[in-house]
Formats: C-alpha cells, structure tokens, sequence
C-alpha cells in the first residue's frame, strides 16, 4: 500500500509543465499534447492531469476491475453494459488520499489565476492520437465546472469510458474495453476576450516572411466561421515590427454564457475598437515564431486572450496545425507584391469554396446567355452558377458569386477544375465592374482591388505530374491502404490531368457536364427529332474516355441527377420540363426514370452504359442510381434497365445513393437489390437536418453541417446495416473533401471506400493510412 500510495504521489496528478509528447499511456493524447506545447514554451490554459495511474488507484480501490469484466461478458447489448458499469463508476468513492491530491491541484491552479475559476474536464483516454485531435471523441468533456462539482464530472468522464457508443467503437476493432484506460485533464477555462487566427505566413501569397494576425471579440468562433471581418495585424518575422494594421467594424461576438456559446450584438466603441493590442499581437507572433520552428513549417494557428488574467500570461494558443496551401506547393521565393500591404483594399468577402489566388479582370455576367463576351482568364463574377455555367468556368481565372455555400454547383466545380472561387459574397455583382482589376484570395474568401499578387506565367507542362513534383517523389508519398480511395469526376476531358494520382477508382462520375457541354440537347427533344443515337454516342464516348484512361479501375457513373429547372436549361428542354416551386426535392432522380414521360429518355443512358461496356469492351464502368426514395422504384428502374440488356454480375456492379433517409431506414430491403450504397452526404444532410444546404443565412448560423451527429449516425447504421448483408459502403458527398474528421470517423467505423475531389486526393490516401495504422496498433 505504501508502494501505491508512493506512486500514486508522484505520478498520480501531473501538472502540464511535467508532461511530454511521449507520455500518452499516463496522460492520454490531450494530456500528453499539452505537455508538448507547453515544454516548447508554448503558452496553453494552465491545468493539471489526473493520470491514468489515478484511474487504476480508483478502479482497485473500489474493486472495480472484475465487476466491469463480468458485466462486459454477461451483458449482450451494450447499451445495458454502458448502463451498469457507469452506474457502478458514478457510485464507488475516490479515495480520500486522491481526492485531497486532486483539489490540492486545483488549489494551485486558483493560486495561479489569482482566483477561483471554472474548469474544464476532459477525458484524455490512453488510446487517444497524441498528433491529431480525434474526431467526434468516445468520450466526455465537462466545461465550467465549479470545485463543489469537480470530483463528480471527473468520476462522470472516468464513467465515460464505457458510454455506449465506446464500448461498440472498441468492440467492432477488437479493442479489450477493460484495457483502455482515462486520464482527465482539469484546465482553467478560457473566458475569451479576444481571439482569432494567425499564420506564419502571409496567405493571401505565401510570403514566409510575414506573421498574420486576424482577431475579433468573444469566442475566435467568429472568426474561423466567419461571422466578422476581423481585425488583421501584419508582423514581420525578422524584426517582429508591425508594418500593417486594419481595423474592421466587427457587429457581433460570440460568448459562452449559462451553458452555451451566445450570439451579442455590438454597438457604439466596441464596434470600432481595435479587439487586440498591438503588445498582444506581438507576444502572439513571438509564440508563433516558437511553434515554428519546433514543428519546422508554416504554421495556422488558432489563439485566444484570457479576459481574467493580465498580461502577458493572458495569451494563449489553442491549436496548432501545419499551414497546408502554400506549403504544398513547394514554391520558390516569392517576389515582392507590387502593391504594398498598406495599399490593400478589401471590396467584398464570402465564403473561400476553392483555395487559390489569382488576379485578373473582372467580368460581371448575371445572365449565361452573356457568357459569349467572356475572354480567357478573366475573373467570372456572376450570382450563381448551375451547369450551363460550366464552359465558362473552365476558362476563367478565378470565380466570384453572390450566392451559395460550400456544397453549391459553384464550389464542386471550382474544386475539381482547379480555380479558385469565393461563394456567398452577397453583393459582389453590384460592387465589382466588368473590366475592373482585382485580385481573388480564395484561402481567406476575400476580394482585393488591384493586382495584389505579382503573376507569373505559367509553363506549358509537358509531363503530367501534380504540382511539378517527379513520378518518382509523388509515389513515395502514396501509401497503401485497406480503404480504397476514389475520386469524383465530372469533366471527362480533365482525366489525363490527375492519372498520376494515386486513386483506385472514380467513385462518382457525374454525367451530367457531359449532357449539359457535350450534347447539350434534352433527351427527350432528340428523341421527338429523330436522333436518339447522337445522346448515346456521345455519352459512351464520354464515359469511355475516362474508363479506358484508367482502366481496370472501376468507373462508377452515375445515372443523370438534373433537378428540373437545369434540365429547361437544355436545347429543348422547356418543352418537357414543369416549373417546380422546390425543384431540389422534386422530380430528380429515380423517379423521372420510371415516370412515362422519361422512361424513354432514361433507356438512352443505360443503352450508353451498355455500348461502352460491351462495344467498346470496358468491363469497368458500373452504375449507380442517384436520389433513390423506395423500393418500388428502384426496383421498377433496374427492371428498366435490365430490359435494355443490363443485368447486375460479377463485374458489373449496381449501386445507390444513400441520400434520402428512407434508405438508411429501409438499408436492409435496398441491400437485397444492389451491390453497394454511396453516401451522398451533402443530401443527406440537407434531407436529415431540415436545411436548404444553398441557404447563406443557415449556412453562416451553421445549420448546415455534414459533421452534425444526426448525420453521422445515419452513416454509422448504414454501414452495420449493408455489412449485414455483404454490401459495400462509399461516400462522395463532399464530406470527405471538406472535413478530414469524417473521414477518420468513417474509417473507424468500417467504410469500404471514400471518394474525394481530385486536390485532396493524395493527403485522404495519408490520412487513411494514418489512421488504419493506428487501429492496427490498437488490435496488438
């Protein structure tokens, strides 16, 4: 006992001034990462891990270990499991020794604040990644908690350990649930006066020698979401000497207030007031400077100030994450700007949908039938896109609209060809003017005047490559993993550009670039003209295209998804489209191909897909169904397209879009029917949650959002429900591309494949690995 007593003294409460990277097993992943930043010099909210050897003292103590064995064995249903043993946690006693360790530290910590202060509590399993934040975390975190409540939350997030949701996570990787153990960080809470983001370069052009600072009031929220235009502070790193300074009019802040982060709008000296000191902006660039260098890149850095404690001691860094834009590109020195940072003037801001700079030209089109007036490497400005816009976009320089979110027609596009664009930015057609010169920084959503960046020409490329890195260089960069990596495709000519990728397969090929570009025509109206063959032909040759570049791997194309309005869009097509009041839920999909009036039309596609798999000999290309709602239609489609010579084999797999909740709830009825589901988040999301996801108004309050548990649950059961019957699960919303956690959330959970946009292809098959080798080790 007094061996126990003895180390439980040293090691049982660490303060984060004792702990290291390396220290996971006794501090958890939070606990240990903490440690690391704080040993840098790093300034992190002050705190204190009670270890995992605390833990264990607690469980023996209580005699606890057999009893949570026992329940595990006797109990089939882990809900009833997470049940009893939380009961059992929440009931036992610590120890009288330990719970006068823990609110001794916690008295230190009132001595070091200077008075007594809310905590936070949060679980730091031992299982936990100390490099990366996990996503969607198994366990408990507890915030604002009071020293009369703080043995009870660090029992409830000890507890936690066995919510239900982790017993099931660690019992589908055959993790032993009574090996894991929980360390519990207890952290001063931020009462954030201020806070925001900074870089250690300038990114609006890569400019390694420059720290930028962007702030606003309140929780950084505001900024990272962008609900402000910041304050931004521009720093040189050689001298650490302010050279830029510009002070927005910020008219709300984000505070946490009874249990909840609270909108409060702001008037009068607020507004206009600088919300960082000019001495706070450079005690952050020094700490930037330290982060750095001890991770040895450019760094985005999240930063928030204390309103509770003085300065400097107030300052704190919240996350630290490598800069990725810039540094990808591996590019030489960059050349001075021509235009000084003084000289910037910010005409309008929107969401960053595409990262890029580019400057150019402006050309305002409010109508595509004016889209015959624009010239090569202009700066489309319009209020939004659909696919007519699509020849356009192809040669412009960079995209600039009033309307739309991250999910809109604009986004998706831009992402796969290439250019930058900034969605959502209200009035942009109003403010900017055809012929006007300006500079779109689409890393920040933010439209400058002028030529801000000094442009280069570009080489013709003689080789493919990506990024002008050698074959050789790129495919030591690709890992191999047991989660295939697609990727989603629209345009077929753009395939010889990414060849060098390392994907397994096209996820999603899009048909509708090639009727919208190509054809051009609404089926139907060749159909009524006499030329059916002219939409067969050139689809086939489309899809072959693509196929044959990458064959034999599978080309999932799927079948037409035109939302009424687009298809009015096409030669002809006002003939036999209705204006629908909500075209998005409307007639789409699998219902207009067992509808009389398309039936026909929909025959031309399948006759396609026959012709490239059986004429031209590309036994790759399969198919999948988009916007599916019931059994009996889908069942009714493959009927259709089965009588047209197209049955499901061996190597001609059928899939559908897990976009409409009913097929998740009836997921055990469509796996008898198919092959495999493809998880189109951005309609799953959309259709769950209630939200039109072109909504700016929802998006910016953050309604819409692929992350939210709703979704992700859906997801979840998908996948347990189609593994059940040997299906196959995918996604290629634009959740993967978008949000690196969901795709480790799917991972974990046992996805078969995920397709992304092109730009991301190489950091998702890294991401993967990363976290397949890191399951790996957990089994061991």
């Amino acid at each position: 006992m007094l061996l126990v007593t003895q180390i439980l003294k040293e090691e049982g409460i660490l303060p984060f001034s004792r702990i290291r990277k390396d220290m996971v097993e006794l501090a958890g992943g939070k606990g240990a990462n903490l440690g690391e930043l704080l040993s840098q010099g790093i300034r992190v909210p002050p705190g204190f891990v009670i270890t995992s050897k605390a833990y264990s003292y607690f469980l023996d103590y209580n005699g606890l270990r057999d009893q949570i064995v026992s329940i595990l064995n006797e109990e089939s249903s882990s809900e009833r499991a997470s049940e009893r043993i939380k009961a059992l946690i929440l009931s036992s006693k610590v120890p009288q020794d330990l719970e006068e360790m823990i609110y001794s530290s916690y008295d230190e910590l009132v001595r070091i604040v200077g008075k007594e202060v809310l905590v936070a509590v949060r679980s730091s399993a031992t299982a936990e990644d100390i490099e990366s934040a996990s996503f969607a975390g198994q366990q408990d975190t507890y915030l604002n908690v009071k020293k009369a409540n703080l043995i009870e939350m660090i029992k409830a997030v000890w507890a936690s350990l066995y919510n239900e949701r982790a017993i099931e996570y660690r019992k589908s990787k055959g993790i032993d649930s009574s090996k894991v153990e929980m360390a519990v960080v207890v952290q001063k809470m931020v009462n954030s006066r201020s806070a925001g983001v900074m870089f250690t370069l300038n990114p609006s052009n890569g400019d390694r020698n420059f720290i930028v600072i962007e702030s606003s009031w309140g929780l950084g929220e505001t900024v990272v979401g962008g609900k402000v235009t910041p304050d931004e502070v521009i720093i040189t790193k050689a001298d650490l000497k302010i050279v830029d300074k510009r002070i927005s009019r910020k008219n709300m802040k984000i505070v946490y207030d009874q249990g909840k982060n609270v909108e409060v709008t702001l008037n009068g000296d607020e507004c206009e007031r600088p919300s960082i000191s000019d001495e706070e902006a450079l005690e952050l660039a020094k700490l930037a400077l330290k982060i750095e260098q001890h991770y040895g890149m450019p760094m985005d850095i999240e930063w928030a100030i204390d309103a509770d404690m003085s300065f400097p001691e107030n300052v704190f860094i919240v996350q630290a994450r490598p800069e990725t834009f810039w540094a990808s590109r591996s590019k030489e020195k960059v050349e001075e700007k021509k235009t000084q940072p003084s000289e910037r003037k910010v005409l309008v801001k929107g969401l960053a949908a595409s990262p890029g700079i580019a400057s150019g030209k402006a050309r305002v089109l409010v109508d595509v039938r004016e889209a015959k007036e624009f010239q090569k490497g202009e700066i489309l400005v319009t209020k939004m896109t659909d696919p007519d816009w699509v020849p356009v976009m192809k040669i412009a320089s960079a995209i600039v609209t009033d309307e739309g979110g991250i999910t809109s027609h604009a986004a998706i596009v831009s992402r796969e060809l290439g250019i930058p664009a900034i969605v959502g930015a209200k009035d942009a057609t109003k403010v900017l003017e055809t012929g006007q010169e300006i500079t779109v920084d689409a890393t920040r959503g933010v439209v400058y005047e002028g030529r801000i960046v000094s442009e280069e020409p570009k080489p013709e490329q003689t080789q493919t490559g990506v990024s002008g890195l050698s074959r050789d260089v790129l495919l030591s960069l690709f890992p191999v993993t047991g989660t295939k990596i697609y990727m989603n495709l629209g345009q077929p000519d753009v395939i010889e550009k990414y060849l060098d990728l390392p994907f397994d397969g096209i996820g999603l090929m899009r048909i509708e670039f090639i009727v919208s570009e190509w054809i051009k025509h609404h089926p139907l109206y060749l159909i009524k003209i006499g030329k059916p063959d002219e939409f067969v032909n050139k689809l086939a040759d489309g899809i072959a295209r693509v196929a044959s570049a990458i064959y034999p791997r599978p080309v999932v194309v799927r079948f037409s998804d035109f939302k009424t309005n687009e298809y009015r869009g096409l030669i002809g097509g006002e003939e036999f489209e209705p204006e629908e009041r909500n075209p998005m839920i409307g007639w789409r999909g699998v219902s207009r191909y067992v509808s009389q009036q398309y039936e026909p039309a929909f025959r031309l596609e399948v006759r396609a897909i026959k012709k490239a798999r059986e004429e031209m000999g590309l036994k790759n290309v399969w198919v999948m169904f988009p916007f599916v709602r019931t059994t009996w239609e889908l069942n009714k489609a493959i009927g259709i397209m089965e009588d047209e010579g197209l049955r499901r084999t061996a190597d001609f797999k059928v899939w559908i879009m897990a976009e409409v909740p009913s097929v998740v709830t009836m997921a055990d009825e469509f796996s008898k029917m198919v092959d495999g589901f493809s998880i189109g988040s951005n309609d799953l999301a959309q259709l769950t949650l209630g939200v039109d996801r072109d909504s700016e108004i929802l998006g910016r309050m953050g309604y819409y959002d692929e992350r939210d548990p709703a979704v992700l649950r859906s997801m979840k059961k998908l996948i347990r429900v189609a593994h059940k019957y040997g299906r196959t699960v995918s996604i290629c919303g634009q959740a993967p591309s978008v949000y690196p956690e969901v795709t480790e959330f799917l991972v974990k959970e046992g996805i078969d494949s995920v397709s992304i946009n092109p730009d991301t292809v190489i950091y998702t098959r890294r991401l993967v690995a990363s976290i397949e080798q890191k399951l790996l080790l957990r089994k061991r």
